[in-house]
């Protein structure tokens, strides 16, 4: 443990925002998942309602700065390119 104050407040900001990061992430792994799933099955009208869910969940993360913009572009980019195979 830190022996100075503002170093002891560091560590307990750090681990917030880990927790945070981490909960976000989880969420995003699990709707592209559910996407991808709804993809597979052939459920096209229930992959459009993920991808928009997922579109919204990727954009609140780059915003929050837990990804980077230009990665959670490129994944909706991809996630869209997969849709529009699969129609």
């Amino acid at each position: 443990m830190a022996n100075i104050k503002s170093a002891q407040k560091r560590i307990k900001v750090i681990a917030k925002k880990t927790a945070r990061n981490r909960m976000i992430k989880s969420q995003l792994k699990t709707a592209i998942k559910r996407f991808e799933e709804a993809v597979e099955a052939g459920n096209l009208e229930e992959a459009k309602v993920k991808l928009t869910f997922v579109e919204k969940k990727l954009s609140q993360a780059a915003a929050k700065g837990t990804v980077h913009k230009s990665s959670a572009s490129r994944k909706i980019s991809r996630l869209a390119i997969r849709l529009n195979k699969a129609i």
